[in-house]
């Protein structure tokens, strides 16, 4: 029995034989994407977001983030489609409907069962859903559905229904009984009179093939031919393989290729005469063995849902792994070799027969140890048709996959010729002390000593085009040996006395038939004249002073390179060199010990830390896809999340899809954005920049991080856009989201209107309390006014009346000098008349003593003209025009109102006026007091006043026109 299950096995493995490169698969546990663990369906939007049916609910994932959306029921989703409207289809137990985002790109369920007849209700899982031209149909065991818009349709099964799908444009379904059938005319109708399959072996897949024929994969009996008319067994060198592998589902990869999905073996991709191109198990990274569904993306890259798990295989990857026997040795040379790849690993030699494929990773074949090589290897080379290997061991020819000594000296790392003229008879190796060199004769070579004195490990040898051999050691410098006379050398030492930036991480190369230093600073070229190092110009513009630390030049030109753990290539096939990272190697690489061995544009070989790397650079440059961005989530948080934006769109656009800018209240502090790429195979490649419109003035640097935070942004309308780029310096468009802060209360519209309000409030207060103010102020003023006038007045008038009052003090003075002119004339009047009468008295009483009568006679004339009027007269005249002068005409008045008054009257009216007493009034008149008294009688009796009236205060009233 052992012996028979050996035999069944045995075509198995070699049925089995996988290709030596594997492109990269990718791990997603339960825990990884917070589900369950079977997973049933896989599918992809427009927008290149996998949606997965899991056990808990609807997977969806867009290259960053996994989200789960349960069904209202929280039953298992075993299926899911997207349809031609980018509905989300799910069924689950007794539940089916779709996911639609809302207007902020939240995705929502409706469910469609409450458009199923009562009597349908109870379906069971539904196990497929397929979006057919209007239609959208749900498979059940029993039942299959047709939903055209709000109407339903139901088909009941034969027997049983195992499959619904297209091919060639057709709708097929198979019932256990009844076989394949195909949709028409709104019936179900049988392709084949005859069922040809077995009654208990479903059908898992119906793939194209060509000339309208499709190919039916069933679970347990491998594969059919359909055509229009037959089915009939399509059997295959592997046929038996699948059939005890079983086949749950399978997927077209391209017009030849298929993957299947199989319960026991992981998948097998195979061409459609059945012949396996490539397995995966767990043996090549998978998780286990049990694939339960298989998509294609768009990408061309493989989804696996798994009975426990989500793997994803970057299957259109142009970079492959090669483990020789899945050995977890490092990879540290590599060298094609007569049709053969050899691997040196610090496991031992491998080496396999490669197929003639022009992708060298599709060769299939199985690695074997190279007898006599195991452990640390170091170097391959071709010299001389010759296979030689450097290892820890020493140094070795290879020959029938056997390897033989040629030193057993230890540690031997690299092999160079010394005459670039094959054969060369000579070559020299560098080892852990110095170096050796080895002659070529009959065909095979042989130990020649050593360099004398040199004892540095040279892992890093180069011969110039003088011959002269430069070594260079990472710690010490540089050196230049010259050959000398009697097989003597001259060693000369080049640190950063002689113009290299350092003495330490000095790599020596020849790039371009030149011989160049890799340096912490660039590269450094030697100058000969000078004897010293200098950078190189021509490698300046394209390095710049990046620290390198490997080189090697390809076939075209393209020089490959290591700066920083990662790997890049200066392509010199366009217009100006172009430098290439490859980040999918970084820190994947022996730090110290790269190695890039370019066989061809097609096949390049790098070391790794596990294995090596297959670069296809031809398919590296052209294979990558369309660049696109979608914002996934924009969330705002505070003491709890909250979900502004799901990222979801109701269309094929990546950007905002609601018109309307979501607000959000200034109380939140933290806005938190996140963003992704939907290029899963290239995730690595891709580096971000984005830039919030209203706060940031330039895009952000270029980095890898898929979020962005905002801490307390100010009230105002802001964009924030996102953009992605990958190595090769591609930009994609930008993706963008708007939304509005709004402002706290105190800085809304209203409050502002509110301010505004109170300000014009204010201001009208003020205005008016201004108004009143200004009136009371003016009313102030107008009174200070009347009062100042007032004052003023008064001060004039006091002015006037003081210079009326020095006016009359004047007049007065002037009356007062007047009246004592007058009056002092008056007295003159009355001192003449005492003075006239007192001499004519003297000259009457002389006259009478006198005794001679002509003295007496002269004395009686001198006497008479004394008593003479006349001259009296003229002074009174002169005296009258005086005094009415100083009096206003008082005289003249009087004399008006009262015409009948004497004139000896008017002189008594003017002297009363002047206010003389009665003495002096009887001396100017001449006459006695008593005749002074008479006269006063008399004129108050023609003046008409009583002897009360004091005749002084009525004369003194007298006034002109009076």
């Amino acid at each position: 029995m052992r012996k028979f299950f050996l035999f069944l096995c045995f075509p198995i493995t070699v049925f089995c034989q996988n290709t030596i490169g594997l492109p990269d698969v990718i791990n997603y546990s339960k825990q990884s994407y917070s589900g369950g663990l079977q997973n049933w369906d896989i599918k992809q939007d427009k927008n290149g977001i996998i949606y997965v049916a899991n056990n808990e609910g609807l997977l969806s994932f867009d290259g960053t983030y996994w989200k789960l959306y349960p069904l209202p029921n929280k039953t298992i989703v075993r299926s899911v489609s997207i349809g031609a409207d980018n509905k989300i289809y799910a069924g689950g137990q007794d539940e089916l409907g779709y996911f639609f985002p809302d207007d902020n790109g939240r995705l929502q369920y409706h469910s469609l069962t409450k458009f199923i007849p009562v009597k349908d209700k109870s379906f069971e899982d539904v196990w497929d859903i397929i979006a057919y031209r209007n239609d959208v149909f749900f498979r059940t065991s029993k039942k299959i559905f047709r939903f055209t818009n709000e109407s339903v349709a139901t088909f009941y099964a034969p027997s049983e229904w195992s499959y619904l799908g297209i091919s060639q444009g057709n709708l097929y379904a198979h019932d256990f009984v009844a076989g394949i059938l195909y949709y028409s005319n709104n019936i179900w109708k049988p392709l084949i009179s005859k069922n040809e399959l077995h009654i208990d072996d479903p059908v898992t897949s119906i793939l194209p093939l060509q000339n309208d024929s499709s190919l039916v994969i069933t679970l347990k009996s491998g594969f059919y031919i359909l055509s229009k008319s037959s089915l009939t067994k399509y059997n295959t060198a592997n046929s038996k393989l699948f059939e005890n592998d079983r086949i749950y589902a399978a997927c077209q990869i391209n017009n030849d290729w298929i993957a299947l999905a199989t319960n026991n073996s992981g998948v097998y991709i195979v061409d459609k005469k059945g012949n396996i191109i490539q397995s995966f198990s767990k043996t090549e990274g998978l998780q286990n063995n049990n694939v339960l569904s298989i998509s294609l993306d768009k990408q061309g890259n493989l989804w696996l849902g798994l009975d426990n798990g989500i793997d994803f295989i970057a299957y259109n990857s142009a970079i492959k792994q090669i483990i020789p026997n899945f050995q977890d040795g490092s990879g540290y040379t590599a060298l094609l070799y007569k049709n053969r790849l050899y691997l040196g690993t610090s496991n031992g030699l491998y080496s396999a027969a490669l197929q003639q494929t022009r992708d060298l990773s599709f060769s299939k074949g199985n690695f074997g140890l190279v007898e006599n090589s195991k452990g640390q290897t170091w170097a391959l080379a071709e010299i001389n048709n010759e296979l030689l290997l450097g290892s820890h061991e020493g140094a070795f020819t290879i020959n029938n996959n056997s390897a033989r000594a040629i030193s057993k000296n230890p540690g031997y790392w690299n092999f160079t010729a010394l005459s670039a003229v094959y054969p060369s008879s000579q070559i020299i190796a560098g080892n852990y002390k110095g170096l050796s060199f080895f002659n070529f004769l009959n065909g095979e070579f042989k130990p020649n000593g050593e360099i004398p004195g040199f004892e540095e490990s040279s892992r890093f040898v180069c011969i110039d085009k003088n011959n002269y051999i430069w070594v260079s050691h990472p710690y010490h410098g540089v050196y230049k040996i010259i050959p000398g006379a009697n097989q003597l050398y001259n060693f000369y030492l080049y640190t950063n006395k002689k113009g290299l930036p350092s003495d330490l991480n000095n790599h020596v190369y020849k790039i371009k038939n030149e011989v160049i230093i890799a340096t912490e600073k660039g590269i450094y070229s030697y100058n000969e004249q000078k004897d010293i190092f200098e950078p190189s110009q021509d490698y300046q513009k394209i390095f710049g002073e990046k620290s390198l630390r490997y080189l090697k030049e390809d076939q075209s030109g393209n020089i490959w390179f290591i700066h920083n753990k990662t790997a890049g290539v200066v392509d010199f096939s366009g217009k100006e060199p172009a430098i290439i990272y490859l980040p999918e190697l970084t820190d994947k690489m022996l730090s110290g010990f790269e190695f890039i061995y370019p066989v061809n544009q097609n096949n390049i070989f790098i070391g790794g830390e596990k294995g090596f790397y297959h670069i296809n650079y031809e398919k590296y440059k052209k294979a990558l896809p369309d660049l696109n961005v979608q914002i996934r989530s924009l969330k705002i948080i505070n003491k709890k999340d909250s979900v502004l934006y799901g990222g979801y769109n109701s269309n094929t656009e990546t950007g905002q899809t609601n018109v309307n800018k979501f607000k959000i209240n200034h109380r939140w502090k933290t806005i938190r954005i996140e963003f992704s790429s939907t290029l899963f195979g290239y995730q690595s490649n891709l580096e971000y920049s984005y830039k919030l419109e209203g706060f940031d003035n330039n895009w952000s640097e270029w980095n890898r991080r898929t979020e962005k935070e905002y801490t307390n942004l100010p009230a105002g309308n802001y964009t924030f856009t996102v953009k992605v780029r990958n190595n090769l310096g591609n930009e994609s468009a930008g993706s963008s989201y708007s939304f509005i802060i709004l402002p706290p209360l105190h800085q809304t519209t209203w409050a502002y209107i509110i301010y505004f309000l109170l300000f014009a409030g204010f201001i009208l207060f003020i205005y008016k309390w201004q108004k009143k103010k200004f009136i009371v102020q003016q009313s102030k003023f107008e009174e200070e006014q009347k009062r100042l006038l007032y004052i003023h007045e008064l001060e004039r008038n006091k002015t006037e009346s003081e210079l009326v009052a020095l006016r009359n003090e004047k007049l007065e003075a002037e009356i007062n000098f007047k009246n004592s002119e007058v009056a002092s004339s008056a007295m003159h009047l009355v001192k003449k008349g005492e003075m006239i009468s007192k001499i004519k008295n003297e000259l009457t009483q002389v006259m009478k003593r006198l005794d001679n009568p002509q003295a007496a006679a002269e004395l009686k004339k001198m006497t008479k003209v004394i008593s003479e009027d006349d001259n009296l007269d003229m002074e009174w005249e002169n005296f009258a025009k005086h005094f009415d002068k100083l009096h206003s005409n008082f005289l003249t008045e009087i004399k008006a109102k009262y015409p009948k008054i004497s004139g000896n009257e008017l002189k008594l009216c003017a002297y009363l006026r002047m206010n003389l007493s009665t003495k002096e009034i009887a001396q100017l008149m001449n006459i006695s007091i008593r005749g002074v008294e008479i006269s006063r009688y008399r004129l108050r009796k023609k003046l008409k006043i009583s002897s009360k009236t004091n005749l002084f205060d009525y004369l003194i009233k007298i006034q002109p026109n009076n």
